[in-house]
């Protein structure tokens, strides 16, 4: 049996990506899963999908970066249920460029949906854990919330401190019985590889390697959810990412060279777009 039959489960930005995917094989591994995003015809899709193909699913409309729009919900979904089992902190953005570039408003709606969003969702979700006795929170990081990250700044920033909070609060919660793990991804195929670029060709080399790369969000999504069962602190997901970390932590300086020279990729890369 699936340790995920029978649950109930949260994923947040599940209307496309790795949340849509991780809606998916939750559903199919037995769990009820309700899907909360703010692009509700894409949502209610998935959710149809899911119900179609004999799993049970619901969508709602959630902008994660109102905090209390995210512990009404929660505490409603907890109410009608009766529990909640996982909470997925899926939801996120990205801005690809020099942080020179970037613009402070985009950065901010950045961060209120990457940190303060994620909070929002764990807090309000640890509430009703602690209540329990029991369940998981999992919260979508990134390998750029775990090493430097060259031209994503910015997102890297928010994502270490989404690893910050899963794992300074894992060892507070395991006194209330409530798991946390970040799930740190490498790149992923999903609308995320497109996002804003800002100061740099829109087709760059670097992000066609990264397009290459991509592995296939079924297969993150499947990964991920294997890590949560066995609950696992920090769930890295491809190859690239697996490596990299492993890196950081026994020859940081290899690393920190290679971050270096891809800095030094992207700022020719820039300076190369400036001049067409």
């Amino acid at each position: 049996m699936s340790v995920f039959e029978h649950k109930i489960a949260i994923v947040t930005g599940a209307a496309s990506g790795i949340g849509r995917a991780l809606a998916r094989e939750l559903a199919r591994r037995g769990a009820e899963v309700l899907l909360a995003d703010v692009q509700m015809d894409a949502a209610l899709g998935v959710a149809a999908e899911i119900t179609a193909s004999g799993g049970k699913a619901a969508a709602h409309y959630l902008d994660v970066a109102d905090s209390e729009a995210v512990e009404r919900y929660v505490a409603r979904v907890a109410a009608e249920k009766g529990r909640l089992d996982y909470m997925f902190n899926n939801a996120g953005i990205a801005i690809i460029g020099e942080f020179r570039d970037l613009p402070a408003a985009d950065c901010k709606r950045m961060l209120d949906i990457n940190v303060n969003g994620v909070f929002a969702g764990t807090a309000a979700a640890y509430a009703v854990m602690i209540r329990q006795g029991a369940g998981h929170i999992v919260n979508t990081a990134s390998l750029a919330g775990l090493v430097a990250s060259p031209g994503l700044v910015a997102y890297g920033a928010s994502k270490h401190a989404v690893v910050g909070l899963s794992l300074s609060l894992r060892a507070e919660a395991a006194a209330y019985g409530v798991r946390v793990s970040a799930v740190c991804p490498g790149f992923i195929r999903t609308p995320l590889l497109d996002s804003k670029t800002v100061g740099m060709p829109k087709q760059s080399k670097s992000q066609a390697r990264v397009h290459e790369m991509a592995m296939a969000p079924e297969i993150c999504a499947a990964q991920a959810l294997a890590g949560v069962a066995k609950n696992k602190a920090i769930i890295p997901i491809t190859g690239h990412a697996k490596l990299i970390w492993a890196l950081s932590r026994y020859v940081p300086a290899l690393v920190h060279a290679g971050s270096r020279r891809m800095a030094a990729r992207l700022h020719r890369e820039r300076i190369s777009g400036e001049s067409t």
